[in-house]
């Protein structure tokens, strides 16, 4: 059995490490280099590194700070936010990245998924998918993009799975409707869409207690589950929670 990986999420405005709600109300939550650090003592499997405003405002990636981070760490790191060519993504890989997180620009231009995914093989891609609940849609949630503040019309399931298709080697998926709130992962989410793919799945957006990690792990069959504020204003210790999973039968890396 696979082990389940924790993965801690950096989310960086302007530098820094912020966390909101929603994908809103924004707050410092501390250095990104400091904490990618931190994270990587304290028993992380691996980062995800965002940088959440880069598609909107079409700045380029932070190569220098992903360096400065990836010099810090001894485990596996993701970036994402404003990569949009393979110009992009060959500076994000080149800054010491281990894996290339792709979502609005996939979105617009799907042909990159395959584009990445020839030059870097699938398992440095990863697809990061925002998802609204929208029961039009067959799997019930639609994509959303640019920071979640335009719909699509995508459904998010035929998305995945087309994704896939293309070469992407694991899916980060957020729930924006539970992002910060800390009422737990959207099981039925998770689960509607990992039993329908044969990649890993990246739990995103809920994390509020220990027992969120078991059920996503458990009846959200993921693979790994991503948090932020639990970690960051250290209301979860990473190896407790690992210790508490441990002792509920979750395989997992101690």
């Amino acid at each position: 059995m696979l082990a389940k990986r924790i993965i801690p999420c950096l989310d960086i405005k302007d530098g820094r490490v912020v966390k909101g709600i929603n994908f809103l109300s924004l707050r410092d939550a501390g250095s990104p280099v400091e904490m990618a650090r931190l994270y990587s003592d304290l028993g992380a499997d691996e980062l995800v590194f965002l940088d959440i405003t880069a598609t909107v405002e079409r700045r380029k990636n932070l190569s220098a700070l992903v360096k400065e981070i990836s010099e810090n760490i001894s485990i596996p790191f993701t970036v994402g936010g404003g990569i949009r060519t393979l110009e992009d993504a060959y500076a994000v890989i080149g800054s010491g990245a281990d894996k290339i997180s792709v979502n609005s620009a996939a979105v617009r231009n799907p042909d990159i998924i395959d584009v990445m995914a020839g030059n870097f093989g699938s398992q440095c891609v990863v697809l990061a998918v925002d998802v609204r609940k929208n029961d039009e849609m067959p799997s019930s949630y639609e994509v959303v993009i640019d920071g979640g503040r335009t719909g699509t019309g995508l459904d998010a399931l035929s998305w995945i799975k087309d994704a896939e298709k293309r070469g992407a080697g694991e899916i980060l998926l957020t729930s924006m409707d539970h992002d910060g709130t800390k009422n737990g992962f959207a099981i039925d989410l998770n689960s509607r869409i990992s039993t329908n793919i044969d990649i890993p799945l990246i739990a995103s957006g809920g994390a509020g207690k220990v027992e969120d990690f078991y059920d996503v792990f458990t009846s959200g069959k993921a693979d790994a589950a991503l948090a932020a504020s639990v970690f960051h204003f250290h209301e979860i210790d990473i190896m407790e929670l690992k210790r508490y999973l441990k002792n509920r039968g979750i395989a997992v890396r101690i």
